[in-house]
């Protein structure tokens, strides 16, 4: 099986600590969001969980503890965000070189192969127009060139939240969808890498970007190493998604980052007080057990392929 970390708030930047205790200690214990005292307590066992896939804007935190999650058996994949927003957009990420430079740091002590550079969510603006996009792709692309051959981009959604921390953004269209598309495959041949869009209706394979899985059962066997089975692809996290199914084990409402875009947060009087509970000694992320917790085992198992193929 594959966990999340994460998909609802960023654990490499804000609660490394804790994900090492959690590992150390070989299990943690995850609220349902939408039913609060449903907990399932998932096994941190590397038998069992066939790779930690992680989402950051910022890994710097996470790259002393890098060796440690290694010696106790775990695989890893890493997905690092990195966007040309100013604060205004993205009040707490990192000044953009410094993640720039974890993000090489990062590669250097996992391998490239197990780096993914997220350009996401693009969205168009007065401040923010396609020359600009194109620009900073083009900067960010030469940087990152021998840091990861693998770059996967989406175009931003209006997601309730978004809407709500975000009422002036709007859909990219579809000619500047376009447009992007061309220009950014062209710029990633150029510095040796692939491209690939994420959970986008536009096909825009036509112009250099391929409809792709950002967790697919490629990336994931050239991850860890071994096969993983086959038929394990069902579509569980939103319209258009063709990644294979994970297991986050985040919290909503709990990343200081306070991107105006972000579909994960509510508001910030919520992160403050969700962040302000973490306990990095507690089995869960934010707080802790409750009475009238209902606590469930979760049913886990490798998806490792011992099968023996004839060449």
């Amino acid at each position: 099986m594959l966990l999340f970390a994460s998909g609802r708030t960023d654990i490499p930047a804000f609660y490394s600590e804790w994900l090492l205790k959690r590992l150390r200690a070989g299990f943690v214990d995850v609220r349902n969001p939408y039913s609060h005292q449903q907990v399932t307590r998932y096994a941190l066992d590397p038998k069992l969980v066939d790779c930690l896939v992680f989402c950051t804007k910022n890994p710097a935190p996470i790259l002393p503890r890098i060796e440690e999650i290694r010696e106790l058996g775990f695989k890893s994949y890493f997905f690092v965000t990195l966007t040309p927003y100013g604060k205004e957009i993205e009040p707490n990420v990192p000044e953009k070189n410094a993640v720039l430079e974890a993000v090489r740091e990062l590669a250097e002590k996992v391998g490239p192969q197990n780096v993914c550079w997220r350009y996401d969510p693009i969205f168009v603006s007065g401040e923010y127009p396609v020359s600009f996009h194109i620009k900073a792709f083009r900067e960010y692309a030469q940087k990152l060139q021998g840091a990861t051959s693998r770059c996967v981009i989406s175009f931003i959604d209006l997601y309730e939240k978004t809407k709500k921390n975000f009422p002036s953004v709007r859909e990219v269209s579809e000619s500047d969808q376009i447009f992007i598309a061309q220009a950014f495959s062209k710029i990633a041949r150029e510095n040796d890498m692939t491209i690939e869009s994420c959970a986008e209706k536009v096909d825009l394979s036509a112009y250099g970007v391929e409809k792709g899985a950002c967790v697919s059962k490629q990336v994931i066997e050239s991850a860890v190493g071994f096969r993983i089975k086959e038929g394990l692809h069902k579509q569980i996290l939103r319209n258009h998604c063709l990644c294979l199914p994970t297991r986050d084990i985040g919290a909503y409402n709990s990343c200081p980052h306070g991107c105006r875009y972000c579909y994960a947060n509510y508001d910030k009087k919520s992160v403050d007080r969700n962040f302000a509970a973490h306990n990095p000694d507690s089995t869960f992320l934010i707080g802790g057990a409750e009475k009238g917790d209902i606590l469930k085992e979760a049913k886990q198992e490798s998806w490792r392929d011992f099968q023996m193929f004839l060449i």
